[in-house]
């Protein structure tokens, strides 16, 4: 076996372990405080599935951010997002695997039939693998086609690590505080035409992009 094949098998055999604790050990060194809980809490408590919507830099600390018991997350099918989906799954999560570019349709029928079942769902609109904070089609076809309406959601800390990736992925730094930002409900029409729904891309777009300049202000205010 060479020193590079050996190296990705023990990526894959030992990552997921490896960023479900990084994740949890840095959560709990933090202090969070949500804004708009009700929001959320408002679906958990009629017992409505709901699709969580956010940017692919915010993903880190999303799963401090849920308070349902049974939550859906689209992950990349590449070798990144099964890494990724394997450790979501150690926060008692379910992944779904496929994107835009691979994967789609099958993903959207998977997901559709979890809402139905009860299951909330989260998607990251601009991941895998951008453009940054732009938002894809896939959430607003989700939503057209289950009824379920879009919950907007982002994140920020005090102290934070921006990296030189595509989506400039944020770090929060241990013990810094952390903020979760929920946005109101947005509902797609399932017979909305090509120009509607567009306009409904481009509306929770803004609203995400809006949630998440809010929670970049929110230490500093």
């Amino acid at each position: 076996m060479t020193l590079k094949r050996l190296k990705k098998k023990l990526v894959e055999k030992f990552g997921p372990w490896l960023a479900y604790r990084v994740i949890r050990i840095l959560g709990r060194t933090m202090r969070f405080e949500v804004v708009n809980p009700e929001i959320q809490r408002s679906f958990l408590e009629k017992d409505i599935p709901y699709i969580g919507a956010f940017w692919h830099d915010r993903l880190l600390m999303m799963p401090f951010g849920y308070e349902g018991k049974k939550l859906g997350f689209l992950v990349s099918p590449h070798r990144d997002g099964q890494i990724v989906g394997r450790a979501l799954k150690r926060f008692g999560l379910n992944p779904i695997f496929g994107s835009s570019s691979r994967g789609g349709a099958s993903a959207i029928k998977e997901m559709v039939r979890a809402i139905q079942n009860g299951s909330d769902m989260a998607i990251v609109p601009d991941g895998p693998r951008g453009p940054r904070h732009r938002l894809q089609f896939g959430v607003i076809e989700l939503a057209r086609r289950t009824g379920n309406p879009i919950l907007p959601l982002t994140f920020s800390a005090s102290k934070k690590k921006i990296f030189k990736t595509w989506d400039r992925f944020l770090l929060p730094y241990p013990f810094s505080k952390g903020v979760f930002v929920w946005g109101e409900p947005i509902y797609v029409d399932r017979d909305g035409n090509r120009d509607y729904l567009e306009e409904m891309r481009l509306l929770v777009e803004r609203r995400l992009n809006e949630l998440t300049e809010e929670a970049d202000r929110y230490f500093n205010d």
